[in-house]
């Protein structure tokens, strides 16, 4: 992989690993909710559960939705339903119980298998593996790409959860709380409008 192409890949890598998407939104809000230390298992989940994905698409599994089209369908729209879901969570919660039916952050586990239901993850696994992976040399590369990933993005969600957390004291008024609740649930929901627009 050329330095060049190393470049396009850690500024495509920060870019959509700082952005605003299901995942950076979750962490936002489980920082405020239930602070840093807490969402740890989320974080680490979040970074690992999606490095896995893309090595699993470059290794092929990308291909099972450029063979059935359908699939890629139903992941979208099955993902999207799932969003909402969160979202309405989120947006009714006085305390967020948004992420567990027992008002407890995402564990580690749950964190790393929502990458798997997360439109924009799918993306993002799939525009690295096509875009910035060599063919000569892949298995290589594919390991590049998804060292890079996890290297960028651990430090991007993390600020994410970390920026959640300082607004935590600011949120100890419930109506605040609220008010920040059905704002990042309305975030959640515009995070949708690429994804499903996206063809």
């Amino acid at each position: 992989m050329t330095p060049d192409l190393l470049l396009a890949l850690a500024a495509y890598a920060f870019v959509t690993s700082i952005t605003p998407g299901p995942n950076n939104t979750m962490l936002l809000v489980s920082g405020a909710n239930f602070g840093f230390r807490s969402t740890i298992p989320h974080i680490l989940g979040v970074n690992l559960g999606f490095s896995v994905m893309v090595l699993a698409v470059g290794l092929g599994v990308g291909g099972v939705f450029a063979a059935f089209p359908i699939l890629h369908d139903g992941l979208r729209y099955g993902g999207a339903l799932y969003l909402l879901y969160l979202a309405w969570q989120i947006a009714r919660s006085g305390s967020l119980d948004a992420e567990g039916s027992d008002g407890k952050p995402l564990s580690f586990l749950q964190a790393a298998a929502f990458q798997w239901v997360n439109p924009k993850a799918w993306i993002m696994a799939i525009g690295a593996v096509a875009t910035y992976t060599p063919q000569n040399g892949f298995f290589l590369n594919i390991l590049i790409v998804t060292m890079m990933f996890a290297l960028i993005n651990g430090p991007c969600i993390i600020a994410w959860a970390g920026f959640g957390t300082m607004l935590k004291g600011f949120l100890g008024n419930p109506i605040h709380l609220r008010i920040f609740n059905v704002m990042m649930a309305l975030l959640l929901v515009a995070s949708l409008y690429p994804i499903l627009t996206t063809a």
